[in-house]
């Protein structure tokens, strides 16, 4: 090299090889917890391969791990805290943007009240330790009951279904089905494949998935031919929103043919004749043209799940965002309960997580609608209320008006409904602070945007998803990079505004940090703690010293079903050990445990809650009145779970994912040829699209992917930009709601599709 010494240069090189190491963690894109062994040299990430070690996932990997690197390096994630001005962005400093950010806060919150001051968190929180943790102290700092979920875009049908059936909180009471073991799996409104298991945790799900159809059977109803479809013994296409009604006629099946059992749930439940008296009106022969399923084949799937050594029955993502998202949710474990899968090993289990988060929650029961939504009257669940009446509670004026945001590590105005409407609402905030490392579609809006480190600049636990694991494990991952001096972690920034929010300024991060443990510490010992002698100071002067989220784990580990209980069972699991054992320490395969699952006031499952079955006249009412308008549903890629993810090259490389598909029947039929675009319109918008011609959709049904559409000016995610897409969410529907959750509905939204010009007249 020229005006380079050779050896210098040489020497340099050495170093930078001798620096070489390999670093052991978790995925951090997806549900699976994938092992990573990521090679680092210096300070750059070389390369990203799954780790053959790893108990669990066992050297597999998706596409999406190799975003860790790309997303790290990436010159346009945000590494300072960000203003915006008339004339652009500008960098400031950390005391500067939490000095500005708190007094604004403040300054809503004194002259409007704690209401009008919202908090949208995102999917990505679920992989930060310290957000998941750090939350909450922020929440209670602001006092505000205006709080959005993501998980109320998808996930809220099952809180409230699993809440009001075992009475308690989200995620410690969901059933997931024990996969490795199952002789028959029913697939319903879900894509494991793709998603690897979204609720129900598992790395290589392609695997798992052939080895139940090569021991037994795998069973796909969906209104697409999906991946999950193709490794399956029999697929079934179903009417979209459509999902309660079947499930509802596999139980009256099994009532019928008296082939109902309770197995471990015998004697622990309540309101069994009353589903009984529900599913009478559920006959195959009156659900089957409604559904497009077959009588014959309804009854014939019911007969086999209750003869089958053991079955489970799984619905997600399909299940959730319709119109019936909670019936449909309902339906499911209706279906495992009568069969006596509940509880079973290869039936639908609780997994016994080492760290258990609800160790230090509340332990009152489930609770939902003790308030409703100012505008669209929706039911608050667990805290928080639907993500769809963001916009309306933005914008409709009044007492309670929320007029500023924080959003954690999100972008609604591409995941909700009714995204125009979204963007509206967000460009007039007064105020908004996005906690987030990118300029995005809906953080353009944004006052100040405070960034997050990079994943490989983390370490953690997968708190929650051990909640949903097909098998007990426990590992901690590693930060792949240490972070800049001036680069605070998630939890940082949140006890940081936190402290500023309710005046404790002067209290230094330790001080503040011993608050916080404190408030989960007493949650450990309130009285269900394993240990009744063991106490606070105890348990400081044996964890580990560190402040911050490892304190947190390695005092849940200690108390949990595999921990040492500070010293009362050697052996037992610590922080210490965990991290010891660098790729992941395998609990085994799931275990009874529905004895202490059941928190409701009755003691026993509640199989016919009143909210839910109060809805079984809304479907009935559909059920005489079908929709004969063509359905919008989503799909799922296997690169990509969150939007930001289009911005890492490797996972938007390729053929343009983002194509309207539609069966050849319904192409034809409408004049749309291979390669062709279509005008797609709804209530709330309209767009146009590529189309993929496909006869792996049910005629009737169109499908486009959920998070694209980036084609704002002002955002800073150039390689997104360079592949657009468009935004499904243009055309999803704000006012279309699963009514016992509150949830919009996504999938199966009436649209009307036609060419992208019609063709001009040719008469004379």
């Amino acid at each position: 090299m020229a005006g380079c010494d050779p050896s210098e240069f040489e020497a340099k090189e050495r170093a930078r090889e001798g620096s070489r190491r390999v670093v052991h963690r978790v995925c951090p894109f997806c549900e699976a917890t994938c092992g990573l062994a990521v090679e680092v040299r210096g300070d750059e990430i070389v390369s990203v391969r799954g780790d053959a070690e790893d108990p669990f996932s066992k050297g597999f990997i998706c596409p999406k791990a190799h975003g860790l690197k790309e997303l790290h390096h990436d010159r346009e994630r945000l590494r300072r805290p960000m203003r915006r001005t008339p004339g652009g962005w500008e960098e400031i400093s950390w005391d500067e943007a939490y000095r500005e950010v708190a007094s604004r806060l403040l300054a809503v919150r004194e002259r409007y009240g704690n209401d009008a001051i919202g908090v949208y968190s995102g999917n990505p929180v679920v992989h930060d330790l310290g957000a998941v943790l750090y939350r909450p102290v922020l929440l209670r700092a602001l006092g505000t009951r205006s709080l959005f979920n993501s998980a109320a875009i998808d996930t809220l049908p099952k809180i409230v279904q699993t809440g009001l059936m075992f009475g308690r909180q989200f995620p410690t009471a969901v059933p997931v089905p024990d996969i490795d073991r199952t002789q028959y799996l029913l697939v319903i409104g879900a894509n494991p494949a793709v998603s690897h298991g979204s609720l129900m945790t598992m790395p290589d799900a392609p695997r798992r998935l052939k080895a139940v159809a090569k021991r037994g059977k795998l069973v796909v109803i969906d209104p697409r031919r999906s991946e999950t479809a193709r490794l399956a013994s029999e697929h079934q296409f179903i009417r979209p929103g459509t999902d309660a009604a079947f499930l509802l006629a596999l139980v009256h099946v099994l009532f019928e043919e008296h082939r109902v059992t309770l197995g471990a749930a015998e004697g622990l439940v309540h309101g069994l004749e009353r589903v009984e008296q529900v599913a009478k009106e559920f006959a195959p022969e009156a659900v089957s043209d409604f559904c497009g399923i077959s009588a014959e084949v309804i009854r014939r799937i019911a007969r086999e799940i209750a003869a089958a050594e053991s079955a489970a029955c799984y619905g997600r993502l399909g299940t959730c965002v319709q119109e019936f998202g909670t019936l449909a949710t309902w339906g499911c474990d209706l279906v495992n309960i009568l069969t006596g899968n509940l509880d079973r090993p290869g039936g639908v289990m609780f997994p016994g997580p080492a760290a258990p988060v609800d160790a230090a929650l509340p332990k009152g029961p489930f609770q939902m609608g003790r308030w409703h939504s100012r505008v669209g009257g929706q039911p608050e669940v667990e805290g928080q209320i639907p993500s769809s009446t963001q916009a309306e509670e933005m914008l409709t004026p009044g007492e309670g008006q929320v007029r500023a945001m924080i959003t954690l590590m999100t972008n609604p105005v591409r995941s909700a409904a009714n995204s125009a409407q979204l963007e509206q609402a967000y460009s007039q905030l007064e105020f908004f602070v996005a906690i987030d490392f990118y300029v995005n579609e809906t953080t353009r809006h944004a006052h100040i945007i405070l960034p997050t480190p990079s994943p490989a600049e983390l370490s953690g636990y997968e708190l929650p998803l051990y909640h949903l694991s097909v098998r007990n494990v426990a590992k901690w991952s590693n930060a792949v990079m240490p972070a800049a001096p001036d680069r605070p972690e998630t939890w940082q920034v949140f006890s940081a505004l936190a402290a500023r929010l309710m005046g404790l300024s002067h209290l230094t991060p330790e001080a503040v940090d011993e608050l916080v443990f404190g408030v989960f510490a007493k949650g450990v010992l309130d009285g269900t703690c394993p240990y009744p002698d063991l106490t606070l100071e105890e348990m400081k002067s044996k964890l580990e010293g560190e402040i911050g989220p490892a304190r947190i784990v390695d005092m849940l580990l200690r108390v949990g079903r595999h921990g040492d209980g500070f010293g009362r069972r050697p052996g037992g699991l610590t922080l210490a050990g965990v991290r010891a054992a660098a790729h992941g320490v395998d609990l085994g395969p799931l275990e009874p445990r529905l004895a202490e699952i059941v928190r409701t006031g009755s003691g026993r499952i509640e199989l016919a809650p009143a909210r839910i079955v109060a809805d079984v006249a809304r479907l009935r009412e559909r059920m005489a009145s079908p929709r004969t308008e063509m359905l919008l549903i989503g799909r799922r890629d296997m690169r990509c779970s969150n939007s930001f993810m289009h911005n890492l090259p490797s996972l938007v490389k390729g053929r343009n994912r983002c194509t309207l598909q539609i069966s050849g029947e319904d192409a034809r039929r409408i004049g749309l040829s291979p390669g062709a675009r279509a005008r797609v319109t709804s209530r709330v918008g309209s767009l146009v699209a590529p189309i993929e011609v496909s006869d792996d959709l049910m005629p009737g049904v169109v499908s486009l992917p959920h998070g694209w559409g980036h084609d704002a000016a002002d955002t800073r995610q150039s390689v997104a930009k360079a592949h657009p897409g468009v935004n499904a969410n243009a055309l999803t529907d704000d006012q279309a709601y699963d009514s016992a959750s509150g949830t919009a509905v996504l999938f199966g939204t009436p649209v009307q599709v036609e060419p992208e010009a019609p063709p001009a007249s040719t008469g004379a």
